[in-house]
């Protein structure tokens, strides 16, 4: 690999001649396989490495063909690069998880800071995922539909539409475009397209995203920050500025020295920055501040005086699919156009200040769609941890057949009948089919569906989960 001269003199100056050999040498090598297992619905294989940092992160001893697993399909587990998994180390050190959170990931897409927080949150939190770019909002909303938690709130907006919501946010984790100089490994196409330059308009663009947001931050809310770049200047830099600008207070992480991740200081901000000679993964870099101010108790409870944009679904509506979850009591059916939704109750009021002020593409879990007198199912529902899936009949498929129905290709099962069907493989559920005499339907979301074409011969299986 040839680097630009520039960005090699600064990580000589940065690292140090020996240590920048070492760090050039690690840049040579196969970039390492680590994901995250979904625990409400898989545990990792026995053989897996674990992630230090990380409590349901793994390595892979090799790529796998992902594509080919039922189990990524059906959210039980995600590839999440080991580095960025380091912001779980940021929550469990420096925010209660015990208590009731609204967490904003900002820059959510493709999943992987999104699926990680909603593990981490209780599931009397919310987390409100956003992602500017329309087409990487739905593969955004089809990630955190996969994982299956419910209490999610996929958005599409700018970042200064969160303005419209101040002081909302226990947490936010700014993910911010970068230069991308730690992906150089993984991503060879970066090395062409960086430049001096393009890292001065990204620490532009990074300081006017963190401006947007701040507001909508509470007072003593955390902010965690992070690239995929190791230059100083959108980095701590960046930070710096924005304590300097609201008076934000850095926050210092206990780290554990075998993990190998290089804590920094400059101007007073604290940072943590993930070389690939130090550590098993990509490079990252990650802070967090805390805003000054303690934030005021905010009841969650309905207001008859406010005017809603949520619905509740209607009373029948309601009584069909209430056995559909696993305690439904603790759930506000809502209807939106003809989609019924389920989210936490006691989340109602707080998503419904997020529907009054930002564009929502996914909310909770997508239960059924409306369709005249009778409902169908849909693909979250059959993806919900909470799935009650006695309420439904269930069959069987092995993995030639899951995969040719997540080909949304016609599968037979020698049944007959007329009913739903939750199509599961090794107990985890794909999705829908309709049985219909002898015939069944596939109901996979054609946007979700596999493209390539299955080999003669399949994959060994069962490589990450039990």
């Amino acid at each position: 690999m040839q680097f630009p001269v520039s960005f090699t003199e600064r990580m000589q100056r940065l690292l140090g001649s020996e240590d920048y050999e070492n760090f050039l040498k690690a840049l040579q090598q196969t970039p390492p396989v680590s994901v995250r297992i979904n625990k409400a619905k898989a545990v990792a294989a026995a053989e897996l490495q674990p992630v230090a940092w990380a409590e349901t992160g793994f390595y892979l001893p090799e790529r796998p063909l992902f594509t080919l697993d039922p189990a990524i399909h059906a959210g039980a587990y995600y590839v999440q690069e080991a580095s960025s998994m380091f912001v779980e180390q940021a929550l469990r050190q420096a925010a209660n998880l015990d208590e009731p959170l609204q967490v904003l990931d900002l820059c959510g897409a493709p999943g992987g800071k999104s699926t990680l927080l909603a593990s981490l949150i209780s599931e009397e939190s919310l987390l409100v995922s956003n992602e500017v770019i329309r087409s990487r909002a739905s593969i955004l909303a089809e990630n955190v539909a996969k994982w299956g938690s419910g209490n999610v709130l996929v958005t599409s907006n700018d970042p200064r539409d969160f303005g419209r919501l101040p002081d909302f946010f226990d947490v936010m984790v700014v993910d911010a475009p970068c230069s991308g100089e730690g992906m150089f490994r993984k991503d060879p196409q970066a090395i062409g397209e960086w430049s001096e330059e393009n890292v001065n308009l990204c620490a532009q663009r990074q300081q006017r995203i963190l401006m947007d947001v701040w507001e909508a931050l509470k007072p003593g809310g955390l902010l965690i920050y992070s690239t995929c770049t190791w230059n100083e200047q959108e980095n701590e830099k960046n930070i710096a500025w924005l304590s300097d600008q609201e008076g934000a207070e850095s926050i210092k992480l206990q780290l554990q020295p075998e993990w190998g991740v290089v804590p920094t200081q400059l101007e007073g901000v604290e940072g943590y920055r993930f070389y690939p000679h130090r550590v098993q993964g990509e490079g990252f870099f990650m802070a967090v501040v805390r805003k000054a101010g303690s934030a005021e108790v905010v009841s969650h409870g309905k207001s008859r005086k406010k005017k809603y944009k949520l619905t509740a679904a209607g009373k029948k509506e309601q009584a069909l699919v209430q056995n559909w979850l696993l305690q439904p009591e603790k759930y506000t059916f809502l209807q939106y156009g003809e989609v019924i939704s389920a989210l936490p109750a006691n989340l109602f009021e707080a998503a419904d200040e997020v529907y009054q002020s930002l564009y929502v593409i996914y909310a909770g879990t997508e239960v059924a769609e409306v369709k005249g007198k009778k409902l169908k199912p849909l693909q979250g529902m059959a993806l919900s941890q909470h799935l009650n899936k006695e309420a439904f009949e269930v069959a069987d498929l092995d993995l030639e057949q899951a995969l040719r129905y997540l080909r949304k290709e016609d599968i037979s099962l020698g049944l007959s009948g007329n009913n739903w069907l939750l199509l599961q493989y090794k107990g985890l559920p794909l999705g829908w089919a309709k049985q219909i005499g002898s015939r069944l339907n596939n109901y996979y979301p054609k946007e979700w569906r596999i493209r390539m074409e299955l080999p003669a011969e399949l994959p060994e299986d069962g490589l990450v989960i039990k």
